[in-house]
């Protein structure tokens, strides 16, 4: 055995050494101008030979070049990244939208993971796997104690592939095994389309994969065969992806010839123009852009441009604020570093990068404040700011939640209603139409009893910050009958709570059942009616003055 270590330390050693001449050597054809870097690699390489030889435990070659590597790009940007052979399908994902697996979301749930969500027409959903169904062996595989990362990693493979699933399903005794084939999964980026009412369509774009533009133009035919006269384009919640999409979104609605987009980098190589390339598909027509902090990138070209070029109106809150661009260079043994290279500038000649990664203090990025958003004109003369993200035309508020709407589902207590419901009823009435009456909500709160509701009110936090100062002061004792009082009213009061705040709780639970029967494209559907942004956008696309003064600049003007 010692002899077989020996071997496979002087093997080691042999390959390092190796790493470290081939390194000398590349040193050498450095210019002056490279010697820094020439220098820092030996260094590196000599560490790294050190380290594996004499550590006194057996070391990992590949993970410690990982974690280094990682650690070094964190110290640049979110966005630089590198992704080894064993990542590759999630690069794949990245830029396509496709992956080989089941098709389905994942979630921690105690030490398993369960299925969250399947995606509609893919193996998860075709074999009978639900929402609440918890894994517990994949191939003969026990699976407990496996973080989703894991068990993402588990369930990916080569589509045609078989895997053998164990799962638990709650509310029910038996083990359930289903055997299921991987498939090709992409995701679509146009999740639904449809017409809201008098003409308002209506577009909900999930990503910039290479398939996007040619979905969304899909779309808004045909929308237009359905009788759209105006569009609501949802970006809200959109990451980004490929630059090139974007400005192929933007082309569907401005001329050809017109510049949607710069970059600008440290090599002039990559400063470019991106303009528009073909006939637009509509060039008229009113358009609403909806837009909100998960706006990222690609998103907040589309938006950004088409208000610059004032040919749409931005409703919703201000958008992500990346302003960077990344290329993707193939490295060695089937590894790839995606790299920031440049900046974008949208057609105004804003960027709106919001963190600047160059200039840090304590080791940390700085966010560049409102206070230095500097000003720029649209088209026709509006004022728009950079620094930040895309600023909303109409701007509307977060959306809020009660401390017990959040605890509900934080708890998974609206999940698991949700999962008993559907392992009790084979059917619900469509999204658009389906509503939690009396007796659903009833049924909701007799589901909620004997179940813990730990949560606290802002009162009550308060109030235990007023008995730790007054305790602190020694005056608690004078006013801790007063103080029980308070809580015990509060306590009372919370009681009423699921009365309360029936409404968002209704919304929320809403959603989640009509996701049991109808996945993501019945939550869409059946959260349009009820929607504060899209609700805005239609009242402006139905008052053409109001649509036309905000992009002239004069709804601006009005008090």
């Amino acid at each position: 055995m010692n002899r077989i270590k020996s071997l496979s330390t002087r093997i080691k050693i042999l390959l390092i050494a190796a790493i470290v001449g081939a390194t000398s050597f590349f040193s050498l054809s450095f210019t002056d101008s490279y010697f820094e870097i020439s220098k820092n690699m030996e260094i590196f390489a000599k560490l790294f030979q050190e380290l594996n030889i004499y550590y006194v435990d057996e070391t990992k070659p590949g993970e410690l070049i990982k974690t280094g590597i990682d650690a070094m790009l964190r110290s640049l940007d979110p966005y630089t990244v590198y992704y080894p052979e064993e990542k590759i399908e999630d690069f794949k994902f990245l830029t396509t939208g496709q992956y080989g697996g089941i098709g389905s979301l994942i979630r921690k749930k105690d030490d398993y993971v369960m299925i969250a969500e399947p995606y509609e027409g893919f193996p998860a959903q075709k074999a009978g796997l639900r929402a609440g169904d918890v894994v517990l062996e994949v191939d003969g595989q026990d699976v407990k104690g496996k973080t989703t990362s894991e068990m993402s990693g588990i369930l990916k493979g080569q589509a045609k592939s078989e895997l053998v699933m164990k799962i638990k399903r709650p509310f029910e005794d038996e083990i359930i095994t289903k055997t299921l084939t991987r498939e090709d999964i992409k995701i679509e980026d146009v999740p639904y389309h449809g017409i809201l009412d008098e003409g308002v369509g209506y577009l909900r774009l999930s990503s910039f994969t290479q398939t996007a533009s040619g979905a969304v133009r899909k779309a808004i035919v045909d929308l237009k065969k359905e009788g759209m006269t105006s569009l609501v384009f949802d970006l809200r919640g959109n990451g980004g992806g490929l630059l090139r999409e974007a400005v192929e979104i933007v082309n569907l609605f401005v001329p050809k010839g017109v510049e949607v987009v710069s970059t600008k980098g440290k090599l002039k190589n990559w400063d470019r123009s991106y303009k528009t390339s073909k006939e637009p598909l509509d060039m008229n027509m009113p358009v609403c852009i909806l837009i909100d902090e998960g706006s990222a990138s690609a998103s907040e070209i589309v938006a950004g441009a088409l208000q610059d070029l004032d040919r749409a109106v931005i409703i919703g809150q201000k958008s992500f604020g990346k302003g960077l661009v990344q290329q993707t260079l193939t490295l060695s043994y089937n590894t790839r570093l995606k790299v920031t290279v440049s900046k974008y500038y949208i057609p105004s000649g804003r960027c709106i990068q919001k963190i600047d990664y160059t200039h840090k203090e304590n080791g940390k990025a700085q966010e560049i404040p409102d206070s230095l958003a500097a000003e720029f004109a649209t088209k026709r003369g509006r004022v728009v700011y950079d620094a930040g993200g895309i600023y909303p035309d109409i701007k509307t508020g977060i959306p809020t939640y009660s401390n017990i709407a959040q605890d509900l589902s934080q708890e998974d207590l609206i999940f698991d209603f949700a999962t008993e419901y559907r392992s009790k009823n084979d059917s619900l009435e469509k999204p658009e139409s389906f509503r939690i009456d009396d007796e659903l909500y009833a049924q909701f709160e007799s589901f909620l009893e004997g179940k813990d509701l730990d949560y606290k009110t802002e009162s009550e936090e308060l109030l235990d910050k007023l008995a730790e100062a007054s305790k602190k002061e020694k005056y608690f004792e004078n006013i801790q009958t007063e103080y029980q009082s308070i809580t015990n009213r509060i306590a009372e009061s919370k009681g009423q709570d699921l009365v309360k705040h029936k409404a968002e709780i209704v919304e929320i639970l809403t959603n989640e059942l009509v996701s049991r029967y109808y996945y993501q494209k019945g939550r869409i559907i059946s959260s349009l009616s009820t929607d504060d942004e899209i609700i805005e956008a239609k009242k402006v696309l139905k008052d053409r003055s109001l649509y036309d003064s905000i992009l002239d600049g004069s709804f601006a003007k009005k008090d």
